[in-house]
C-alpha cells in the first residue's frame, strides 16, 4: 500500500498529467464523496436517490450534441492517429501470453535448414509436415510412421513452425514434439522450448510444463526473457498465483529484467484472481521505470481496483489512460463509469455522470447504456427505465437497450415484464436481438415453462430471426429435461443445416442433460461426434461422464470412454478467459448453463457439493471415511479449499477430511489449503489444532506468507485473546515477513474490539502502519476512531485525524467518522462542536454526518431538534437514508408510538427506502418490548420473505428477547434454525435459553440445549480438550507462546 499510495502521488503531481483536465477536476471535485461508497452509514441509499434525481433532471434538460463535436481527446502525432497510439503502447495480452509463438528465435535461423518467412511460414516442408500430423489423429502409431517415411531432417526453426501450426490440437502437437526430441539429429533450442510450453500450458497440464522445465535444464538450455513470460502466463492463467509470483521474482534472481509483457501478464493474472492490491504494486513499478501496457489491460485494473475503496486510486488510472496510452478523455470516462457500473457503485458513477455534465463533455448512447446496465444489475429497474425514457426524448435509439432492459426483469425473475418488453420491440419498428430471444427462451426452460420456451423459439424463427447455437443449444435441454431424447437429437443435428456451428459449450450442456438421464449410449455417441469434428474434450467432462457411469455399473462404457480420453489428452479448453470478468448483461448465457465453474474457481460445484454432504451426514468418521473412499471425486487442492470454506460449521469433519486427502497418493495439500484449514480450526476456538496445521504446513515446504499469519492473528483475536495475537504479529516480523495492510488491519481491528482490547498497543500498531506508509481503509478508521472514543482518548482521536489528513485520506470523511463515534457514546455536544469547528467544505460534512447527529438527537430524546436536522436536509435535497428512519423507528418505539413507527415505515416505502436487517432487527425488538410478541415474528417472518436474511445479530437479539418474555421454547427453535442456516450460536445464546427454560420449569429441553452446544462442540472442534478457557488462562501466565523455533 505504501507503494500504491507513492505511485498515485506521483502520478497525480506529474505535470504532464495537466492535459487529463476533466479526469482530474472529476478525482478533485469528487474523490472526498466517493470514499464514502462502502460505509456503514445508512444514508447512502436515500443520497443516491437523490443524486439520481438530480442527474435525471440534468440529462433530460436539452438535446443531446454530437459526439464529435465535444469529444475531448489530447494531441497526437501528424504521423498517427489514437487508435495506431494505442497500439504502439504494448501488445495485446493474446500475444504477451503465447509470447513464444511471436517471433523466430535467433539462435535457430543461424543453423542450416529451410528458411521461413519471420511473418508467416509458408515453407512447403512444414506444410508437408503439420498435413501428416493433423491428417489423422485416430490411430496412436499413423503420424510416427508417417514422419519416419518423409526422411527429413528436423531442424529447430522448422519443429517451431510445426508446433505452432498445431497450437488448436496441443495432443497432437505434443506427440510430435515427444517424437521428435528424441531424434539423434534433433537440436533443443530454446524458441521450441518456448513454443511447447505455451501449448502445454495453453492445455493447462501444469505437470507436463513443470516437466518441460526440467528437460530444459537436463539438456542445458537456458531460459530466456520468453521463457519466464511464457511461465508466468501459464500459471496466471491456472489462478496459480503464489507459484507466478515465485516465477516472477527467479526470473530477477536469475539476472533478467521483467519487460511490458511479463508485467502485462502479472497484472492481468492478479487482476483475474481479484488482487487488486497486488496489481497495483506491479502496476507502481512499471510506472517507476517507465513500462506502458495497453488499454485492455488498463480496462482490468479498473475493474478490479473499482471493487475497493480506493477510489482517487481508480480516477489516478483513468488519467494515465489520458496521459500514457493517448485515450480519449471521452472513452476513458466511458471506462471509468463502465468499472463503477460492474463493481455495484451506483453512487461514483451518477457522481462521475454530473461531472461530466458540468464539464459539458457529451453524454452519448454510450454513457447512458452503461448506467442503464448498471442500474439493472443493482435491480433499479424503476431508474433504467426512467434513463430509457430520456433516451426516448432525445432521439438517441440504442437497440441494446431493450436487450439490458428485459435482461434487468429476468435477473429479477420477472417473466411478465421481460415477455410485455419484447412484444413492445417487436411492435416497433426493431427486431429484438438474437441474443435477445435466446436469454428468454433459457430463463423460460429453467423454470420449467418449457412450452412457452419452444412457442418463443418458434416465433424467433417465424420472424425472420435465425437462432444462434444458444437458443438451439437451449431448446435442445428443453427437450432433455422432458425425457424426449430423439427430438433433442434433431434440432441440434438441424445446426448444421442452419450453418451453425456446434460450440464447446454445446456439446457439454448436452452431455451433461445426456448424464441426467442416464442415456450412456447417445453420450457415447455425442463424444465420438464430438472427437470427430475435433473440438476438445476435456478431462472435467470426460471424469463427470466416468462419474455417473459408475454408479450405473457401466464398466464396458467407462472403458470406451477411458480410451476416448487417451486420444484426446492435452486437448486446450476454446472459452475465452478474459471475458469472465464482465457480466454481459446481454449474454448471460455464459453462467446459464455452463458446465464450468465460476470463474473465480477450477471446482465443479457438484464435486464441492457431493464431499460437503458426505462429511456433513454422519458424526461416524469411519462410515465417513467409507464414504470418501468410495467417491469418484478427483481431490484437487483446489476443491479442499472449497469444502473447507463452506463447511467451516463442521469443523471436527473437514479437518478430518483434510488430514485424510493429505495422505492420498498423488496428492498434496497448496499453501491455500493449509490457510483455509488454520481458518477453520480458529473459527472453532481449536487453537491446538490451528498451531499444529500451521507447524504441518511447515514442514511440508509450503509457502508461509503474510496472509497464513493475519488468519491466527485474527483467529486469536476475536475470542479476546489479544496478547497471543500481538506475540504472533511480532513473530512473523521475526521470520523476515513485513506487515502488509490486511495484517495491520487484522491485528488493529482485534485490539479496538471490547473483547480483549488494548488502546495502547492499537495505537502504537495504527502509528506503525502510518509510517510505513499505509493508508488504512474507512472501515479499520471507523473501528479505531471509535474504540478511542469510548475509551475518552479524545486527544488521539484528533492526532490520528490530523495524520490521516497528511496521507491523503478524505479529510471530510474522517471528520465524518470521528463526529458518528462521539454520536454514538453519546457525546452530542463535543460532535456538534467539532461540526462547527470545522475548516474545510462544510456542506459535504453535513450531508456524511447528519444521520450521526440526528441519531444523537434522537438518544437524547430531542425529537423536535432531530425531525429539524432532517427537514433542513430535505431543503438542500438530502432525503433521509435508512438509518434515519431506523433511528426514528427504534425511538418511536422506545416512546410506545406505535402509530408513528408504522407512518416512518410507510414513509419509507413510498421513498421507496428498502428496510434493511438492522431496520427489521430494530422492529422485532421493538414490538418484543412492547409484549407483541405477534408482531415480532410477522416482522422476522416478512424479512425473510422479502429476500433479506437474519443474521447473528437478529438471532441473538429476538432470543434475548423471547427469553425474556417467557417464550424460550421459541427461542430454543430459533437455536436450532441457526444452526440448520450455518450460523453457529455462540455460549452467551446458550446460556439465555439456557437459564429462560430453566426459568420457565422446562428442564426436559434445558437439557437438550446442553445436548446441542456439546453437539456443536464436537462438531466444530477436533481436540476438545484443548477449551478456550484453558488458553485463556494459559496466555495470562506464560511470557510467550512463540510459533517460531
Amino acid at each position: 500500500m505504501k507503494a500504491l499510495l507513492r505511485c498515485s502521488k506521483s502520478l497525480l503531481i506529474d505535470p504532464t498529467r495537466r492535459n487529463s483536465v476533466l479526469v482530474s477536476a472529476f478525482s478533485k471535485s469528487s474523490k472526498s464523496k466517493t470514499r464514502d461508497t462502502k460505509s456503514k452509514i445508512q444514508a447512502e441509499a436515500t443520497s443516491i436517490t437523490s443524486l439520481f434525481n438530480e442527474i435525471t433532471e440534468i440529462l433530460g434538460s436539452h438535446v443531446v450534441q454530437s459526439d464529435q463535436t465535444n469529444q475531448l481527446r489530447v494531441p497526437v502525432s501528424e504521423e498517427s492517429n489514437g487508435d495506431e497510439a494505442l497500439v504502439s503502447c504494448t501488445q495485446c495480452v493474446r500475444e504477451n501470453a503465447s509470447v513464444g509463438f511471436s517471433n523466430v528465435n535467433e539462435e535457430a535461423n543461424q543453423c542450416g535448414g529451410v528458411v521461413v518467412s519471420e511473418e508467416f511460414d509458408v515453407s512447403p516442408l512444414v506444410h508437408e509436415i503439420t498435413s501428416v500430423i493433423r491428417e489423422d489423429d485416430d490411430l496412436m502409431a499413423s503420424m510416427e510412421d508417417k514422419l519416419e517415411k518423409l526422411s527429413l531432417r528436423f531442424e529447430p526453426e522448422i519443429v517451431e513452425k510445426v508446433l505452432k501450426r498445431c497450437f488448436k490440437v496441443p495432443h497432437l502437437a505434443l506427440r510430435f514434439f515427444n517424437w521428435v526430441k528424441e531424434k539423434d539429429s534433433f537440436s533443443h533450442t530454446v524458441g521450441v522450448y518456448n513454443t511447447i510450453l505455451s501449448i502445454a500450458g495453453e492445455a493447462r497440464d501444469l505437470d507436463m510444463v513443470e516437466e518441460l522445465v526440467k528437460d530444459m535444464e537436463k539438456n542445458s538450455c537456458d531460459k530466456d526473457i520468453k521463457t519466464w513470460t511464457i511461465l508466468i502466463s501459464v500459471y496466471g492463467k491456472a489462478k496459480k498465483i503464489g507459484k507466478g509470483l515465485l516465477v516472477f521474482e527467479k526470473m530477477k534472481k536469475d539476472g533478467f529484467e521483467p519487460d511490458a509483457a511479463a508485467y502485462n501478464i502479472m497484472i492481468r493474472s492478479l487482476c483475474i484472481a481479484g488482487r487488486g492490491d497486488l496489481a497495483l504494486e506491479f502496476y507502481k513499478e512499471m510506472i517507476e521505470k517507465g513500462i506502458t501496457f495497453g488499454v485492455r489491460t488498463y480496462k482490468m485494473l479498473l475493474d478490479c481496483t473499482a471493487k475497493t475503496e480506493n477510489v482517487e486510486v481508480v480516477q489516478s488510472i483513468a488519467d494515465d489512460m489520458v496521459r500514457i496510452c493517448e485515450v480519449s478523455e471521452h472513452d476513458a470516462f466511458g471506462y471509468l463509469l463502465k468499472s463503477f457500473c460492474i463493481s455495484g457503485k451506483i453512487r461514483e458513477a451518477l457522481e462521475l455522470i454530473r461531472v461530466l455534465k458540468s464539464k459539458e463533455v457529451c453524454i452519448d448512447a454510450k454513457y447512458f447504456e452503461i448506467l442503464v446496465k448498471g442500474l439493472c444489475r443493482a435491480d433499479r429497474m424503476v431508474d433504467a427505465l426512467e434513463i430509457v425514457d430520456i433516451m426516448k426524448k432525445r432521439n438517441m435509439d440504442d437497440l441494446n437497450i431493450n436487450g439490458i432492459i428485459i435482461s434487468g426483469y429476468l435477473r429479477q425473475n420477472n417473466v411478465s415484464k421481460a415477455l410485455e418488453q419484447l412484444e413492445a420491440i417487436r411492435n416497433s419498428k426493431h427486431s429484438p436481438r438474437v441474443s435477445t430471444y435466446s436469454e428468454i427462451i433459457q430463463h423460460l426452460f429453467k423454470e420449467k415453462e418449457f412450452q412457452k420456451g419452444y412457442d418463443l423459439f418458434k416465433e424467433m424463427a417465424d420472424d425472420g430471426i435465425e437462432p444462434d447455437s444458444v437458443a438451439i443449444t437451449a431448446v435442445v435441454a428443453g427437450y432433455l429435461g422432458q425425457n424426449r431424447v430423439d427430438e433433442a437429437w434433431k434440432v441440434f443435428s438441424s445446426m448444421k443445416e442452419k450453418g451453425v456451428k456446434p460450440t464447446w459449450k454445446s456439446y457439454s450442456i448436452f452431455v451433461k442433460e445426456l448424464c441426467k438421464l442416464a442415456k450412456y449410449d447417445e453420450i457415447l455417441k455425442l463424444l465420438n461426434q464430438m472427437h470427430a469434428s475435433k473440438i476438445a474434450i476435456r478431462d472435467d467432462m470426460l471424469s463427470w461422464v466416468i462419474s455417473c457411469m459408475e454408479k450405473h455399473g457401466e464398466k464396458e462404457k467407462i472403458e470406451q470412454i477411458k480410451a476416448l480420453q487417451k486420444k484426446c489428452t492435452f486437448h486446450t479448453e476454446e472459452l475465452g478467459q478474459e471475458e469472465e470478468l464482465v457480466d454481459d448483461c446481454n449474454h448471460p448465457q455464459v453462467v446459464q448453463h455452463s458446465a464450468l465453474p465460476p470463474a473465480s474457481s477450477s471446482v465443479d460445484i457438484l464435486d464441492v457439493q457431493e464431499i460437503s454432504r458426505i462429511l456433513s451426514s454422519s458424526r461416524d468418521w469411519e462410515r465417513t471415511q467409507e464414504s470418501l473412499e468410495k467417491s469418484t471425486v478427483k481431490f484437487t487442492p483446489e476443491l479442499v479449499v472449497e469444502v473447507l470454506r463452506n463447511g467451516k460449521i463442521h469443523g471436527n469433519a473437514v479437518l478430518r477430511f483434510f488430514s485424510w486427502v493429505g495422505k492420498r497418493n498423488g496428492y498434496k495439500h497448496s499453501s491455500e489449503a493449509y490457510n483455509m484449514s488454520i481458518k477453520v480450526a480458529g473459527c472453532g476456538k481449536d487453537f491446538k489444532q490451528m498451531r499444529n496445521l500451521f507447524y504441518e504446513m511447515r514442514r511440508q515446504g509450503c509457502v508461509i506468507t503474510q496472509d497464513t499469519w493475519a488468519i491466527m492473528i485474527m483467529q486469536y483475536g476475536r475470542t479476546g485473546l489479544t496478547d497471543i495475537a500481538i506475540r504472533t504479529f511480532k513473530e512473523m516480523k521475526d521470520t523476515g515477513l513485513s506487515p502488509r495492510p490486511s495484517t495491520f488491519k487484522c491485528l488493529i481491528t482485534v485490539l479496538c474490539e471490547k473483547k480483549g482490547r488494548n488502546v495502547e498497543e492499537a495505537i502504537r500498531t495504527f502509528r506503525e502502519m502510518i509510517r510505513s506508509g499505509f493508508v488504512p481503509d474507512k472501515e479499520l478508521v471507523e473501528d479505531y476512531l471509535g474504540c478511542l472514543c469510548e475509551v475518552g482518548n479524545t486527544k488521539e482521536a484528533k492526532h490520528c485525524l490530523d495524520s490521516l489528513g497528511k496521507i491523503g485520506f478524505s479529510v471530510p470523511v474522517a471528520y465524518s467518522i470521528y463526529i458518528r463515534a462521539l454520536c454514538r457514546i453519546g457525546k452530542l455536544e463535543e460532535a456538534l462542536s467539532e461540526l462547527a469547528s470545522f475548516k474545510g467544505e462544510r456542506s459535504l460534512l453535513d450531508q456524511f454526518t447528519y444521520g450521526s447527529i440526528v441519531h444523537g438527537l434522537l438518544q437524547k430524546g430531542q425529537l423536535q431538534g432531530a425531525l429539524d436536522k432532517v427537514n433542513s436536509m430535505k431543503e438542500v435535497g438530502i432525503k433521509p437514508g435508512v438509518h434515519v428512519y431506523t433511528s426514528l423507528i427504534v425511538h418511536f418505539f422506545k416512546e410506545k408510538q406505535i402509530d408513528k413507527v408504522l407512518e416512518t415505515c410507510k414513509q419509507m416505502e413510498e421513498e421507496s427506502c428498502e428496510p434493511t436487517v438492522v431496520t427489521y432487527t430494530a422492529m422485532i425488538c421493538g414490538y418484543m418490548t412492547l409484549g407483541k410478541a405477534k408482531e415480532a415474528w410477522k416482522v422476522f417472518n416478512d424479512m425473510k420473505e422479502k429476500g433479506t436474511a437474519p443474521d447473528f445479530k437478529t438471532y441473538s437479539k429476538f432470543i434475548n428477547c423471547l427469553c425474556q418474555a417467557g417464550e424460550s421454547e421459541d427461542a430454543l427453535r430459533l437455536l436450532s434454525e441457526m444452526l440448520d442456516k450455518g450460523i453457529a450460536p455462540s455460549t452467551v445464546n446458550f446460556r439465555t435459553v439456557l437459564y429462560g427454560l430453566n426459568r420457565e420449569g422446562k428442564q426436559d429441553l434445558a437439557r437438550s440445549v446442553l445436548q446441542k452446544k456439546s453437539a456443536l462442540i464436537a462438531q466444530r472442534k477436533l481436540h476438545q480438550t484443548c477449551g478456550f478457557q484453558r488458553l485463556q488462562q494459559k496466555s495470562q501466565t506464560i511470557a510467550s507462546v512463540s510459533l517460531v523455533p
